[in-house]
């Protein structure tokens, strides 16, 4: 088994355990090889061109190997269009050599499928697999468009086919140990706290639903240290905080919590803005918990009988408040904006600001016509703890990717481009503690007033 692996925070690391527990209670001896230290038995350094090929020195001595496939597995952040063709080719090299093989493709990057040669290449990869599986039949019918691969060619597995329940809580035991009101209708959003996961969007509904008697809890953590990620784990707090009823719980989660927090839930709610498939509607179906997703993806294919699909804030928001008061044997009622909009066509010719402009225009049509609370209109001043949260501006480093030569070269670009660089960082800087400092001023004035 060829993953990310327990205990490792990754949904992949978790999917890939639970199909290595089955696969020996078939009575199959199992080795896991993971990218990192873990409780794999083996672990590659998986990531680049040489990867691969240490992996091919691995494969002819099983019956069967099988590759959870991510690209961040394998091919690196940021790395040349040869490169991403040198680790595609390494990878069917690993895969030809082994007696039987299967790929199970997680998530494709379908950007690096445009170019032919980078296409050709990871159709090469694939094509040395014995089976291609993937979760949905919409990924099959894209994977198998992108590649001009035959249907044939490609599996459908659910996604949680090799899952088990990791908790023995039931709904009121698993509220007492959670710290949640017993007679509260639970949303929950649970995962890692990415921008794509949408939990912003449930928040904001939320705000709008104005239940005294329903709780929205978003639960997870940062799973990469990046800017981008940390600023909007600091955004979803915000929201948070000036949301009555709604709490950020940012932590570490087990198995086993993870499942208590869903059991513990009503309403599960997955607002997501980009997914390919879900395990966490694979483990609410497993334990009976209604689910409202976003109709992204493949998660029309994948969701259990009586999950609501939404295509936008609007009917978010309607499905939460049916959640909470409707008749369950009732039709989904519509939201105040839930007719069909015009739509969208940007005028010949426009450029890509009048564009946006248009965009955030019709946005916020939308927005009001929801009921949903526009950005402007949060307390708590999100925004500003943005800037707080925005660490300096650091000078780019050369980093330790690549090769000796390509390593040497970037250090000489980066002293020979320093006394550029370094006034415009002092510059950026200057100018985020000057807003700093004038936002700084203008919560003492306003306090100052009462």
């Amino acid at each position: 088994m060829v993953s990310p692996y327990a205990p490792i925070r990754d949904g992949i690391a978790a999917y890939a355990l639970q199909t290595v527990r089955q696969l020996r209670r078939q009575g199959n001896e199992v080795d896991a090889v993971s990218p990192v230290p873990s409780a794999a038995r083996y672990h590659l350094r998986l990531t680049g061109w040489r990867g691969p090929l240490a992996l091919a020195r691995m494969t002819p001595e099983y019956d069967r190997v099988i590759v959870q496939f991510h690209p961040d597995m394998f091919y690196p952040r940021g790395c040349l269009p040869a490169e991403r063709v040198a680790v595609s080719l390494g990878l069917a090299l690993a895969l030809r050599r082994s007696r039987r093989s299967e790929v199970v493709v997680h998530e494709i990057d379908y950007n690096r499928l445009v170019a032919p040669l980078q296409r050709r290449a990871f159709r090469t990869f694939l094509d040395a697999a014995g089976t291609i599986t993937v979760h949905t039949k919409t990924e099959r019918a894209r994977l198998a468009r992108a590649l001009g691969l035959p249907m044939s060619r490609i599996g459908v597995r659910e996604h949680n086919a090799d899952f088990e329940a990791g908790t023995h809580h039931d709904r009121s035991s698993a509220r007492a140990s959670l710290g949640i009101p017993s007679d509260a209708h639970v949303f929950l959003c649970i995962g890692f706290l990415q921008p794509h996961k949408g939990f912003d969007r449930a928040l904001r509904a939320f705000a709008a639903l104005r239940s005294a008697a329903s709780r929205l809890y978003v639960v997870g953590s940062v799973r990469v240290d990046e800017p981008e990620y940390a600023l909007h784990a600091a955004e979803l707090r915000a929201l948070a905080e000036a949301t009555p009823g709604a709490e950020l719980r940012n932590g570490y989660l087990t198995d086993e919590l993870f499942d208590r927090w869903i059991v513990a839930a009503d309403t599960v709610v997955l607002p997501y803005r980009l997914i390919w498939s879900s395990g966490v509607m694979g483990r609410a179906a497993l334990l009976h918990r209604p689910v409202i997703a976003s109709n992204v993806g493949g998660l029309r294919d994948q969701a259990p009988e009586g999950t609501v699909l939404v295509d936008s804030d609007a009917e978010l928001l309607a499905a939460m408040r049916h959640a909470v008061g409707g008749d369950p044997g009732a039709a989904l009622p519509a939201g105040p904006a839930a007719a069909a909009a015009p739509r969208f066509r940007a005028p010949a010719g426009a450029t890509a600001e009048a564009i946006l402009s248009l965009v955030r225009a019709r946005a916020s049509e939308i927005r009001q016509g929801s009921g949903l609370p526009d950005l402007g209109e949060r307390a708590g001043r999100p925004s500003e703890d943005r800037l707080v949260a925005l660490a300096p501006l650091q000078p780019p480093t050369a980093g330790r990717s690549g090769s000796r030569l390509r390593r040497d070269l970037k250090r000489a670009v980066a002293r020979l481009t320093r006394w550029e660089i370094d006034p415009l960082v002092q510059h950026v800087n200057a100018l985020h503690a000057a807003v700093l400092e004038a936002l700084s001023g203008d919560r003492s004035g306003d306090s100052g007033h009462g």
